[in-house]
């Protein structure tokens, strides 16, 4: 599968010159024979808790109706990021949100670790669910930004998955440990690991670099095929998933009810 990851250099809290954009960058990935394309966190906004600005109604969105539609007209798959709030308790949460061709745009996975750092758990609800999906063969699991501290997360989605995709929007002042995590994850549960971080600066005055990637089963970083300012272009293969855990199996020997057990006792 040949997937773009977009780095885009967010324009705060801007959802219409954000929009223009992402439309333009996916017509390029259509160009290059992308199945996937990949935005960061809360797409449209930059990383923003400003609820008036950037949330919308899960049921009326019309974030999730840009995508969609640019899902269909492209051919594409598009992961993106918005929050969304429930019309009937007011209560937003921060998802990961996937349109593919012929179907309308899904809220696919709701952060699970809020990032109280900054108080966002005060502002948003956390996710209480795994969310998965398939794009051209894959079996994506899915993640936002500062889920990628938690390596349970990610070890659920190990049995069923060939891939943890994860949205962010992660200073460049601890990027290091952005890369370090995507590499220990995709090592963990020999599966990929795709993270696709913003660039530029945002509204708060937070710095980004580039640093979107692709982690192979095995711990390597995957060299692009094409590489843009804001735009990178990867190959993978899921059947690469079967052969590395068939050669060197781990996730096998996951013990899921023995770690269970053990935090009921701690």
């Amino acid at each position: 599968m040949r997937i773009a990851l977009i780095s885009l250099d967010q324009i705060w809290q801007d959802k219409d010159g954000n929009s223009v954009r992402c439309t333009e960058f996916v017509h390029q990935a259509q160009a290059c024979g992308c199945t996937l394309a990949v935005f960061p966190e809360m797409t449209l906004t930059g990383y923003s808790l400003d609820m008036a600005i950037v949330a919308e109604p899960a049921n009326d969105s019309l974030t999730l109706v840009h995508f969609g539609n640019l899902a269909n007209e492209t051919g594409i798959s598009i992961v993106f990021g918005a929050c969304l709030f429930d019309p009937d308790t007011g209560r937003s949460r921060n998802y990961l949100c996937l349109a593919r061709p012929g179907s309308a745009a899904e809220a696919l996975f709701a952060k699970v670790h809020p990032f109280s750092f900054v108080r966002e758990n005060e502002m948003l609800d956390a996710g209480d669910r795994p969310g998965t999906a398939e794009v051209g063969g894959f079996k994506l699991g899915a993640a936002v930004c500062y889920d990628l501290r938690f390596p349970e997360l990610f070890s659920a989605m190990a049995p069923t998955c060939d891939a943890a995709v994860v949205i962010a929007n992660w200073p460049a002042r601890r990027v290091a440990h952005w890369r370090t995590l995507l590499i220990a994850r995709a090592i963990e549960n020999q599966f990929f690991a795709i993270g696709v971080n913003r660039i530029g600066m945002d509204g708060n005055g937070l710095v980004y670099e580039k640093s979107s990637m692709v982690v192979t089963p095995d711990g390597a970083v995957l060299k692009p095929e094409v590489a843009g300012e804001e735009m990178d272009i990867f190959d993978i293969d899921p059947e690469e998933v079967a052969r590395y855990r068939a050669a060197f199996p781990t996730v096998r020997d996951k013990r899921y009810a023995l770690y269970r057990d053990l935090f009921g006792k701690l």
